[in-house]
């Protein structure tokens, strides 16, 4: 830790200044403090390691003072990172500025991120201060802070609400004690990306020794800007981002770290400027931040959502067949998704059905093509995707739909708290024949998919499952999705119940049937052994399976 008095100068490179806008990270502070984003500190480190792979310059790992497994937190995630700068949030109050230091003391580099109320609305109804208060405030922190930590940033909370010229006073106040960064919050997602670049070129003309410091933009999404927000600040001279993986924090959000970055580098020649971060990390950074929360992404959330690299429209599909570049302005595995999705539903075209159909290793001509286009479309017009299984019952002449040769009889499930659960089956062959199994499992999804797959002598490595609530109130049904890896390939079902358990029971069934219909010789080969992807990782073996749950 550097002596009292002695601060970094960041803004002296010029690389910092011209090139690169800072990406600070607050997904573990102001993302996680928003309803139904709490995470434990297991979570919070898992997290944590993750941004730091991504490359987030700094990371915002909690508010010390707010609570002891909040400081603990952010103790842990100080002693663990390695070239990540480690920030703890603070009041300009004595005890949070001590908490904050001592939960950063084992960081390699650390940050004190002080905020204070400079708006009138604040100043008069949640202060109760004058200006010249909030002023001396403000200084004492920051000299206080400075001498316990590398860096520090001071954040003049609503600042978009601020009158400028005192915004201005408080910061070159700041920049005189010590801060090296200056953050300009739109705190509440009020303004416009026209004010904000009014705001910023401002403050960069009238903060005494503004040269000298990093200008910081952290914006909320209430009015669906904060992107768009974010970027105006950077196009005005702001070299640091404050962002959450998918968006999360308080209220709407803040703005998307994932979109913010992309937008930087996607159209690179109109800001001229670049980022640290890996882009190849955001999907699996998105993707464990919703497994740790269970809260699932939009499917048209851009850049990570499902359909954010997915295309059903026939016009699309085939300019995509042609030039990936017709319909999209990056490519997917920049941001660590494996490929583009053609979407096989009732909007699909013929080129991609043979595509397609050519892919799982099926070559009609031109009259069994539109034999199978003609009944792909009858099914696609039921309005669901179809999927490889059922494009390759198409090819071999067979019904998708075709139930058996196995169905439900029983089935009865219980789990309990602290304990595994328990589930039993009963099923009838279409031969005439019925089986019952037993099994336990982590729950009773776990334990009914089990006793099926005993039940059928079909192994079943789940790979994914979601549950969408169909509905509202008591009776809602909830609508099953699994996918699972049998076979050195993917097989996906669907089930729809009143009870959840049910349903996944229902979709697990559907996979088992598809199986049986398919004999291995008749099966096309997995995507690795098409050489068009990587295998997927037995979730046996490395963890459980992602599970989603919407409403």
């Amino acid at each position: 830790m550097k002596n009292p008095g002695q601060h970094d100068t960041p803004a002296s490179d010029d690389d910092v200044v011209a090139g690169r806008v800072r990406i600070f990270d607050t997904s573990l502070r102001d993302g996680e403090q928003a309803p139904g984003f709490s995470m434990d500190r297991r979570a919070k480190l898992r997290m944590a390691r993750q941004l730091e792979a991504l490359g987030v310059d700094v990371l915002e790992a909690g508010f010390p003072q707010a609570s002891p497994d909040d400081f603990a937190a952010v103790a842990e995630i100080a002693g663990a990172l390695k070239n990540t700068t480690v920030c703890a949030l603070a009041r300009c109050q004595d005890g949070d500025i001590d908490s904050a230091a001592r939960a950063l003391a084992a960081a390699r580099h650390s940050r004190i991120h002080l905020f204070l109320s400079t708006s009138p609305l604040h100043r008069e109804h949640k202060l109760g201060m004058s200006r010249a208060q909030v002023l001396d405030t403000a200084v004492r922190a920051i000299e206080r802070a400075r001498g316990l930590c590398h860096e520090v940033e001071f954040s003049a909370e609503d600042a978009l609400r601020t009158e400028p010229e005192f915004l201005a006073e408080v910061f070159s106040a700041a920049v005189a004690a010590g801060a090296s960064t200056l953050n300009a919050p739109d705190t509440v997602g009020y303004t416009t990306p026209t004010e904000i670049v009014e705001l910023f070129e401002y403050l960069r003309r009238h903060v005494v020794g503004a040269e000298r410091v990093i200008f910081s933009s952290h914006c909320h999404d209430d009015l669906g800007m904060a992107v768009a927000n974010s970027l105006a600040a950077v196009g005005a001279g702001a070299r640091q981002v404050e962002c959450t993986i998918n968006g999360i924090g308080e209220r709407a959000g803040n703005a998307a770290l994932e979109e913010v970055v992309m937008a930087l580098k996607v159209r690179a020649p109109h800001f001229g400027v670049d980022t640290r971060i890996d882009t190849r990390q955001l999907y699996p950074a998105s993707r464990l931040l919703t497994e740790l929360t269970g809260q699932a992404v939009p499917r048209n959330k851009a850049i990570v959502g499902a359909n954010a690299f997915a295309h059903e429209s026939g016009i699309h599909q085939h300019g995509m067949l042609k030039h990936r570049g017709t319909y999209e302005i990056m490519r997917p595995q920049d941001v660590g998704i494996a490929e583009t999705r053609l979407v096989m539903g009732k909007h699909s075209g013929r080129a991609a059905l043979r595509q397609r159909l050519q892919a799982l290793g099926h070559a009609p001509d031109d009259a069994a093509l539109d034999e199978i286009f003609a009944r792909f479309k009858t099914l696609a017009d039921h309005g669901r995707e179809l999927h490889d299984e059922d494009l390759e019952a198409l090819a071999l002449g067979r019904d998708p739909h075709a139930g058996g040769p196995w169905r439900l009889v029983q089935l009865h499930a219980s789990s309990h708290l602290g304990g595994s659960a328990s589930a039993s089956v009963k099923l009838a062959h279409d031969d005439g024949h019925e089986v019952g199994e037993a099994a336990i499992g982590d729950g009773p999804v776990d334990a009914v998919l089990r006793a099926i797959e005993r039940a059928t002598g079909t192994p079943l490595a789940l790979t994914r499952f979601q549950i969408d609530a169909m509905g509202e109130g008591a009776d809602a049904q909830g609508h099953a999705q699994l996918s699972a890896r049998h076979a050195a390939r993917d097989w996906r079902g669907h089930g729809t119940s009143t009870d959840i358990v049910e349903a996944a029971a229902l979709a697990a069934l559907v996979i088992v049937n598809r199986i049986a219909q398919h004999p291995p010789h008749e099966q096309a080969p997995s995507i690795e052994e098409r050489g068009q992807g990587r295998p997927l990782a037995d979730p046996r073996a490395q963890g459980r399976p992602h599970k989603e749950i919407t409403a």
